[in-house]
């Protein structure tokens, strides 16, 4: 049996995992991102925790270390001026493992390692071309073509997240105006269900009883599939700007799939019913009955592991 290294660099937690050739993780182990300022100590303790996880399994030599990182750069192994990150500029993250643990070492942004653990461990095993979004704090996105991750001249391609979709929209952590990720992610979601409560002062439903400051995309998921009325609709202005901006994607790279991932992905049909609908009546003829949209098989929990560790793959 071959092992990977699968690691998950957050702002808060770096999570490392012992990968199985078939996608099952062996253990795993935690270190605390934001309590480090230096990086070659990170770095070091990194190199630590993964001889712990291969010595408490008994896994004397391993294919290779997958590291998604926020501004992973897969072309200098680095991870560039993260914003979430204590340790700032460029940080040599493939390199300085090396030094550490003689292996492979590929680095890439979190978004596309969940692209590339979809090919190698999820749904789109048997595809060759497909697009993954992924919803959460932000929302990112991985293209896949010909089974080759696109990166680009820079290793910053597939930034779907960032593409304008409101002219003159909501303003974005980018500095522009109206990406996608202000509507369609977790923060986007709750302030949706903000602005539609403010205009609706005679509505009194469930979410009208929650301090503003604690909603979450949750709570108005929860709240949309018991029928209230807020939550429905703002679902309904999710999902439908969710699916122009799919069927706006689908012009240039022509997907067999597209999948959606993150935690607003399970709120389930009260998404997915208006996505559809407009993806459906966006969408380019010449593509209709071509594209699935999906669900990733992945669990939300191991998903950023196992795209991590697939990235030696690449």
């Amino acid at each position: 049996m071959n092992y990977a290294i699968g690691i998950d660099v957050g702002g808060t937690n770096t999570d490392i995992g012992l990968v199985r050739e078939d996608g099952r993780i062996v253990d795993k182990l935690n270190l605390k991102t934001n309590e480090y300022y230096d990086a070659e100590l990170y770095i070091s303790d990194m190199a630590a925790k993964i001889k712990e996880l291969m010595g408490r399994n008994q896994v004397t030599d391993i294919q290779g270390i997958g590291i998604g990182a926020p501004n992973g750069n897969t072309y200098t192994g680095s991870i560039d001026k993260a914003p979430n990150l204590n340790f700032k500029g460029q940080v040599k993250l493939a390199e300085m493992m090396r030094g550490h643990i003689d292996t492979k070492v590929v680095v890439s942004n979190d978004a596309n390692a969940a692209a590339v653990g979809e090919m190698v461990y999820g749904g789109a095993k048997n595809l060759d071309h497909f697009i993954t979004f992924t919803l959460g704090t932000g929302v990112g996105s991985g293209i896949i073509i010909d089974r080759k991750l696109v990166l680009g001249s820079t290793s910053t391609a597939g930034e779907l997240g960032h593409s304008i979709i409101i002219m003159g929209g909501r303003k974005c952590g980018c500095g522009r105006c109206g990406c996608l990720e202000t509507y369609t992610s977790a923060g986007g979601i709750r302030r949706t269900a903000l602005e539609l409560m403010e205009q609706n002062p005679l509505y009194n439903g469930v979410l009208r009883n929650i301090a503003p400051e604690n909603l979450t995309s949750k709570m108005v998921g929860d709240a949309a599939n018991a029928g209230d009325p807020i939550g429905l609709q703002t679902f309904e202005n999710v999902g439908t700007i969710l699916g122009v901006a799919m069927a706006n994607a689908v012009t240039f790279s022509a997907p067999q799939a597209i999948f959606l991932m993150g935690g607003p992905v399970h709120a389930g049909e009260v998404l997915m019913r208006p996505l559809r609908k407009a993806f459906n009546e966006n969408l380019l003829n010449i593509y209709e009955d071509t594209v699935d949209i999906r669900v990733s098989e992945l669990a939300d929990n191991e998903v950023a592991i196992l795209g991590a560790a697939a990235l030696i793959n690449m």
